[in-house]
């Protein structure tokens, strides 16, 4: 059996790690193209002028456009070499880091996400969009971000709201790398789909990956509330530094090297309804996630254990905390198509997935939901 683990070069970490970043850049090269919005640019271009200076590195401020789109990343490309950089440092969220991921393409990349809100910034892949925010395509590059580097302090400036979003995201990662070991499912830490030939066969998850998303889980569960309270009031704390590390590297590690399951595959499904689209990607995942808890049939421990938490930090447990007040059994069943397609991470469940079973579940979980937070409520 073949099996893979991947990650970053170099994962760290620390209050005002930003003006660590030119030592960084030097040790790759002289000179860098960072790529960001200009808002988050101005939030850390004290840092950045220190940083440089410091170091004696060159940095190359790059406005990024707002959208993961192939004429933004040529856009970029040119101007990396017009400047001669040969780093390339992503800033921000993250579709200026998948952007920044995409014009590196494998090579010489420094992530700096200025939020905690998705597990992205430590894997291999980036998603593109066209120029009217639909989805175009994955791209997979030969290596991990060569450095990613989270400053504590800057994350603790953002609005907390990422930072919840990012506790939704994380709280799938035990849960769908479980699911996936269960079935013995690949993992996204084999070589990407075109690269291996038909004598070689992609990775399963290892013991490694396995590990960290169950650590990854138990975090979350123990940090979560007091780093929400942190972040509430724009202060560094252990539990804070906890999450974030949870969020980015624990459930980044655990996704990519332990695998995809219902959850991601139903947030993907819920695109066919309007009312999600006014949240983030980990707000509606962690939704899916009690879905897919539902869909095996977990023990009501477990499911009363992840109800209790989201409420704890005011994630959706239904449809209804998601914007959608009418639960149609036919509209249900297109999310649960959706997440069906063939390609979809959902067949690494542990058993036989189909769109009935799937839309079944969801408005199972909507309805335990809404009761469960009634209740609690009413306490």
């Amino acid at each position: 059996m073949r099996k893979a683990f991947i990650s970053p070069s170099k994962y760290v970490q620390g209050e005002n790690e930003l003006l660590n970043l030119g030592f960084y850049i030097k040790s790759l090269g002289e000179s860098a193209l960072v790529i960001g919005n200009s808002d988050d640019i101005n939030r850390v271009q004290d840092k950045l002028d220190q940083t440089a200076k410091h170091f004696g590195v060159t940095l190359h401020l790059a406005d990024f456009g707002g959208e993961a789109t192939r004429e933004e990343v040529d856009r970029l490309k040119k101007l990396a070499k017009e400047k001669g950089a040969d780093v390339i440092v992503g800033l921000g969220g993250g579709k200026a880091i998948d952007t920044s991921k995409t014009v590196a393409n494998g090579h010489n990349l420094i992530v700096c996400p200025t939020i905690a809100a998705t597990d992205a910034p430590t894997s291999h892949s980036a998603v593109l969009y066209t120029k009217d925010h639909h989805f175009d395509d994955y791209a997979y590059f030969i290596q991990n971000p060569s450095v990613v580097l989270m400053d504590t302090t800057v994350i603790a400036q953002a609005p907390t709201r990422f930072l919840i979003s990012g506790m939704g995201d994380a709280l799938a990662t035990y849960y769908e790398a479980r699911a996936t070991r269960r079935s013995n499912s690949n993992v996204n830490a084999g070589l990407p789909n075109g690269f291996y030939s038909g004598d070689t066969e992609p990775a399963k998850g290892t013991i490694a990956s396995i590990t960290l998303a169950r650590v990854c889980y138990e975090t979350v569960l123990e940090s979560g509330y007091n780093a929400k309270i942190a972040c509430d009031n724009n202060v560094v704390t252990p539990a804070l530094e906890n999450i974030i590390e949870a969020n980015t590297l624990l459930s980044g590690l655990g996704f990519e090297s332990g695998g995809l399951a219902a959850a991601h595959a139903i947030y993907n499904g819920l695109t066919v309804l309007n009312g999600p689209h006014n949240y983030f990607h980990g707000e509606q995942v962690a939704f899916t996630t009690f879905v897919q808890l539902i869909l095996e049939d977990a023990p009501t421990k477990e499911v009363e254990e992840l109800l209790d938490f989201s409420l704890s930090v005011g994630l959706p447990v239904s449809l209804a905390d998601l914007d959608v007040e009418e639960v149609n059994y036919e509209e249900i069943l297109k999310v649960a198509q959706k997440a069906c397609i063939p390609e979809e991470s959902i067949h690494a469940m542990p058993f036989k997935v189909t769109p009935e079973s799937v839309a079944q579940a969801i408005i199972a979980a909507d309805a335990l939901g809404r009761d469960y937070k009634k209740r609690k409520t009413i306490k």
